[in-house]
């Protein structure tokens, strides 16, 4: 009799109790901790151009609104605007932009209050095969993630080649190792047709070339060189 009170008890706990956390895989949770980190530190861009429009990702880089994109991804543009993880919506200003070889660009936002930031990695640490993680705004799909491996490393071009999908719209967003420390910044993808679909060969440009850029921009001191000295 007793067993079968306890019994009904337990019964009764189960039904009327939460279902505890998912469980999730050790490769599931990394996705998820790394996008849960990162995510609030990339913004969507979307730039007004003379011929028509143009839209993209960027990394916030500092606290007080500096943002790090594609040079292509403003290039021309009268108006920008930034849109932050949370909805929020910012006229931006250039601070500086490299030529279409290195693609990046130094966007500004004014922010009442402090923002997150990504972490920076190393990329002559990346290897062929490493597991990476990409977010962007693919198709204006914002804060979209994908994964995949780096598939090859191109030493006389200075990109990294992943299978993570990246797509029109992801330029200028990061690419993220599994700590999730930014290793590259998405540019561009190859595909045989005009952008139709995505074959898995995107290509970022290393964060160690974006940190360069960075420390030796002409911001007339706006920025503190020794802060985007990381590693």
């Amino acid at each position: 009799m007793i067993k079968r009170i306890i019994s009904y008890i337990i019964f009764t706990f189960c039904l009327i109790s939460p279902v505890s956390a998912q469980n999730y895989s050790a490769d599931e949770m990394v996705n998820i901790s790394v996008y849960e980190k990162i995510n609030p530190a990339i913004v969507s861009i979307d730039a007004n151009l003379s011929d028509g429009f143009s839209a993209g990702t960027g990394c916030i880089v500092r606290r007080d609104g500096v943002i790090l994109t594609g040079s292509h991804v403003i290039d021309g543009a009268k108006d920008i605007e930034v849109t932050t993880s949370n909805g929020k919506v910012y006229k931006a200003s250039v601070l500086a932009k490299m030529g279409k070889n290195k693609d990046l660009a130094l966007l500004k936002i004014d922010s009442k209050q402090n923002l997150k930031t990504i972490s920076f990695g190393d990329s002559e640490q990346v290897k062929v095969g490493q597991k990476v993680l990409a977010i962007g705004n693919p198709f204006g799909f914002a804060g979209t993630l994908t994964s995949g491996i780096v598939s090859r490393i191109d030493y006389a071009k200075g990109r990294i080649q992943t299978d993570a999908a990246i797509n029109p719209g992801c330029s200028g967003g990061p690419l993220l190792n599994s700590q999730g420390e930014v290793i590259g910044i998405s540019q561009s993808i190859y595909n045989p047709d005009n952008n139709i679909s995505n074959i898995g060969i995107g290509f970022a440009i290393p964060i160690n070339e974006a940190k360069k850029f960075i420390e030796t921009a002409n911001l007339d001191g706006s920025i503190n060189k020794k802060r985007f000295a990381q590693k």
